[in-house]
C-alpha cells in the first residue's frame, strides 16, 4: 500500500509538470509568433554611442563627447509600471542624463521619464535636476535642488531645451523605447525557455526512473 501511494503521488506530480510544460510551450510559441517589436526600426542613436547593453542587465548606457570636451552620458531602463496605451510600448522609461563640462568636477544630472506619444512618437519629462560631485556619493540628507515641478515654466522649458541641444531628442527616445522593450522581451523569452528546459529535464528523469 505505501508503494501504491508513492506511485500515485509521483503520477500526480508528472501530470502537474506536464501541465506546466504545456503552458510554458504555449507561452513560448506566443512570444515567438508575436514579435511585437522586432520589425520596428524607429529611432536612432544620433551622435551617441552604445556603451553598455549586457544581455544580463535591464539597462543600457549611451555616451557622447563633443569637440569642446563636454561629455554626456545617458542610462535608461524600463519602469515597473505597465500603462494602458493604444501605442506599441506598454511601459515608460526611467532615464538619467549626466552632463560633465571640461575643467569642472561637478556633474549635472537630470532624472527623466520617457513615454510614447502616439505611433512612432515619444517625449521626455524632467523630474529632477541636481549637481553631483564626481568623486563623492551624496547622502540622503544632501540638498539636491528644488522640486522640479515647482520651477517657473520658462525655466523648466529652458532646461529641457538644454538637453535637446545635447542630443536628447525624439529620435533618441524612440531608439531607447524600442531597444529596451526588445531587450526585455528577449530576456523574458530566454527565461521561459530555461524554465521549459528545467521542467522537461525533471520530467525525463522521472520517466527514466519509472521505466
Amino acid at each position: 500500500m505505501p508503494r501504491a501511494t508513492q506511485i500515485l503521488r509521483k503520477s500526480r506530480k508528472v501530470v502537474e509538470d506536464l501541465n506546466l510544460l504545456k503552458v510554458l510551450q504555449s507561452e513560448i510559441s506566443h512570444e515567438l509568433s508575436s514579435n511585437s517589436f522586432q520589425d520596428d526600426n524607429n529611432g536612432s542613436l544620433g551622435d551617441f554611442v552604445l556603451d553598455w547593453n549586457s544581455s544580463q542587465s535591464q539597462d543600457v548606457v549611451l555616451r557622447r563627447k563633443s569637440e569642446s570636451g563636454e561629455e554626456v552620458a545617458v542610462s535608461a531602463l524600463l519602469s515597473q509600471k505597465t500603462y494602458d496605451t493604444d501605442g506599441i510600448f506598454p511601459r515608460q522609461l526611467l532615464m538619467k542624463v549626466c552632463v560633465k563640462r571640461p575643467g569642472l568636477s561637478s556633474i549635472l544630472q537630470f532624472d527623466c521619464g520617457v513615454s510614447e506619444k502616439g505611433v512612432r512618437r515619444s517625449d521626455f519629462k524632467i523630474r529632477s535636476a541636481y549637481f553631483l560631485q564626481s568623486t563623492t556619493v551624496p547622502g540622503s540628507s544632501i540638498y539636491r535642488g528644488p522640486l522640479f515641478s515647482s520651477l517657473e515654466p520658462q525655466l523648466q522649458d529652458a532646461l529641457k531645451e538644454y538637453l535637446v541641444a545635447r542630443g536628447i531628442r525624439e529620435d533618441l527616445t524612440n531608439f531607447l523605447l524600442l531597444t529596451l522593450h526588445k531587450k526585455e522581451q528577449g530576456q523574458y523569452l530566454d527565461w521561459l525557455q530555461k524554465l521549459e528546459s528545467f521542467v522537461a529535464k525533471d520530467e525525463r528523469l522521472f520517466s527514466a526512473a519509472a521505466g
